[in-house]
């Protein structure tokens, strides 16, 4: 990978891991629905002039049923997962269990939801990084939170939700534009947000540092990282792109520790750990490394 890629990609990483930062400073004043429906509607808005300079406006009602269903399952609701999670829980801690993502995907595969074939080293990543879950929740019964387990059921339907929209993009929206795909998956999460707004408003007009926060939480976090993703696809490949997954947690840990003052403990380092290499064994990332690293000796 090229060294300015491999920048851009710590860049992305960096911004996504922020976003489990401004929830945490801004969910407390909007609330969970009312900080996300600002979140995609403002990201969506932002990414349509994209869209419309790439004259692909067409396609939105082209595709709208299954934008709508992409739009709930992979934008709303596991936005609205994470948001609630971080009310209770620290970013750093959230962004971990963000991680499980694409151990949910092997799961997927394993329950016969995804018709692809796994290898016995993809079966045991997969079962150590749900060991680096268990790891990791053990160390944390004796918070004295009720709503803990609440949370923590939250961030992992949310990444459940993720690893099955992306079986559901690659079969319902393949070739498709990815703009169309981000453009069309928010501005539908606005729509699935609009009613519930009247019964979720915020106690008091959320203070400046909130409305800052969702704005970077809009800008920076969504729109931006969505148009770095897409552009480092084209460029690198997905399998390459992905790999911003194993680096998110760092950075969200880092942010929390730097502003919020978060601890970084023990049982999330060795949870993190294990989930991340738990994770990377079931997509294959060492076998790709270990082939890599023999075609270059072989030079």
């Amino acid at each position: 990978m090229n060294l300015r890629y491999f920048f851009e990609l710590i860049a992305l990483a960096s911004l996504w891991g922020a976003s489990f930062l401004f929830m945490r400073v801004a969910v407390p004043e909007f609330g969970p629905i009312w900080l996300i429906a600002w979140r995609v509607f403002l990201a969506g808005l932002l990414l349509l002039p994209v869209l419309i300079h790439q004259g692909l406006l067409a396609d939105l009602h082209k595709h709208a049923k299954p934008l709508l269903i992409v739009g709930l399952f992979n934008s709303a609701l596991p936005f609205l997962g994470f948001a609630y999670a971080t009310t209770i829980l620290t970013g750093g801690f959230t962004s971990i269990l963000n991680a499980t993502v694409p151990l949910f995907g092997v799961l997927l595969v394993l329950i016969g939801f995804n018709q692809e074939k796994l290898s016995p080293a993809q079966i045991g990543g997969f079962v150590l990084g749900f060991t680096g879950v268990g790891i990791l929740l053990g160390w944390h019964t004796s918070t004295p939170n009720s709503y803990f387990w609440l949370a923590v059921l939250a961030s992992l339907t949310a990444a459940l939700l993720y690893a099955i929209s992306a079986t559901y993009i690659k079969r319902r929206l393949v070739g498709v534009s990815s703009v169309v795909i981000a453009v069309g998956s928010q501005l539908a999460a606005t729509l699935v947000f609009i009613p519930l707004l009247p019964f979720s408003m915020p106690a008091a007009l959320p203070s400046l540092k909130a409305m800052l926060a969702l704005v970077a939480l809009a800008v920076f976090s969504t729109a931006l990282a969505y148009l770095m993703y897409f552009r480092l696809i084209r460029m690198v490949g997905a399998a390459r792109a992905v790999t911003v997954t194993y680096m998110i947690p760092l950075f969200a840990m880092i942010w929390g520790t730097l502003v919020l003052h978060e601890p970084i403990t023990w049982d999330m380092m060795v949870g993190c750990a294990v989930i991340l290499t738990g994770t990377a064994l079931a997509n294959g990332v060492f076998t790709k490394w270990t082939k890599n690293l023999a075609l270059l000796i072989e030079r």
